[in-house]
Parts: structure tokens; C-alpha cells; sequence
């Protein structure tokens, strides 16, 4: 049985903008996902709020995309289903377009490095402006957001670099009206339907 690790952020762990709260295993995507492919593909749930992508987290290792991935590629994945990015974008970090690719492009290589498993890489929705009137608006800014609406254009760069395939969820699901950072229970229904209609064209 072929496995999918999907690696991200509190959008993959199933963080409910209404309520701070875990989506259940029926409604967060990653969930959804495992129980639709459950006969054919063992799914791995490894989101975590506060995740950055690439960008070194002093909260924690686990929060700091490349350390945590190492020992996730442990269990020897056949499938990546890559979901992060947008916490790289705090203003805390200030990165910019330089250094959004080189991170991401780092974060590539070192998947590459252990058996060369498949990878999807999710471009995340764009950081809506009601964002500022939300309880994020201490880690994100104007700048955040114009910044998330630029990660297309760097996410095309590097699937098309290192051949992966590319999912922009701007063509899915929108963020919340609530926060406009975190997917409510419709848009993780459209992006589980996605993904799931992906792998079993591709991959079953």
C-alpha cells in the first residue's frame, strides 16, 4: 500500500477559523483524504498551526519546516502532498520573493534527497485583507498579504525546476470571511474532492 504524507500547516491540520478548534477527520481535507483512499493509500496527517514552510521557527523544531520534514521522510512516503508557505509570510520573518524561492527550493531538495518520492505541491489560497481585523493581525500585515498573492508565480518556478506536480488552491477554495487565512468546512471539502480525483487519476 502506497503511502501519502501530507506536510503542512494548520490548514492541513484542520485548524476551524469559527472557533480555533480541530476540524474532525470528515471535514479537514487531510482527513477526508484518508478515509476515501483508505483501501488503496495509507494517508499520514503531519500538519502543525504555526508551521513555517521553510523559515526557521524558534517556537520549535516540529514548527520549522526543514527539520521536521526529516523525520517525517522516515517513513519512507511515496507520496508528498506539500501544503505550507503562508506562515512564512509573518511579518516577523519579512521574506521576501528571494527569499520565499530559495526557501521553498531548499525545502525541495531535501524531500529529493530520501528515495525521491512524488510530490504535490499545494500553492496556498491568498491571505484575505479581513485578516487585519482578525485575532492574526499581531503576525500578518499589509505587506503578508501582498506576498501571498505572488507564491503562484514562485510555486510554478519550482514545480516546473524539479518536474513536480502543482495545485493552486486560488482555483479551489478562497480563505475564510472569518479570518481570511484559515479554510472553513466548504473549502475543505472542494480541496479534498481535488486532491482525491488527482491521486486516483494518477497514482491508483
Amino acid at each position: 500500500m502506497k503511502k501519502i504524507l501530507c506536510f503542512g500547516d494548520s490548514n492541513t491540520f484542520g485548524f476551524n477559523p469559527e472557533n480555533g478548534k480541530r476540524f474532525d477527520e470528515q471535514t479537514r481535507w487531510a482527513g477526508k483524504l484518508k478515509i476515501a483512499l483508505k483501501n488503496k493509500f495509507e494517508v499520514i496527517e503531519k500538519g502543525a498551526n504555526n508551521r513555517c514552510g521553510f523559515t526557521e521557527n524558534k517556537e520549535s523544531t516540529e514548527l520549522s519546516g526543514l527539520i521536521a520534514i526529516k523525520k517525517y521522510l522516515e517513513l519512507k512516503p511515496d507520496i508528498i502532498i506539500l501544503a505550507v508557505g503562508i506562515n512564512d509570510l509573518q511579518k516577523i520573518y519579512d521574506n521576501d520573493e528571494k527569499a520565499i524561492y530559495t526557501g521553498l527550493k531548499a525545502l525541495v531538495e531535501e524531500i529529493k534527497k530520501e528515495n525521491n518520492p512524488n510530490i504535490i505541491l499545494l500553492v496556498p489560497s491568498a491571505i484575505k485583507e479581513n485578516i487585519l481585523n482578525s485575532f492574526f493581525n499581531t503576525l500578518f500585515d499589509e505587506k503578508s498579504i501582498e506576498k501571498s498573492k505572488k507564491l503562484p508565480e514562485i510555486y510554478q518556478k519550482i514545480a516546473k525546476e524539479f518536474e513536480l506536480d502543482l495545485i493552486d488552491l486560488n482555483n479551489i477554495a478562497e480563505t475564510s470571511s472569518t479570518d481570511g487565512l484559515h479554510y472553513d468546512a466548504e473549502g475543505h471539502k472542494k480541496i479534498a474532492d481535488k486532491l482525491i480525483e488527482f491521486i486516483k487519476t494518477k497514482f491508483d
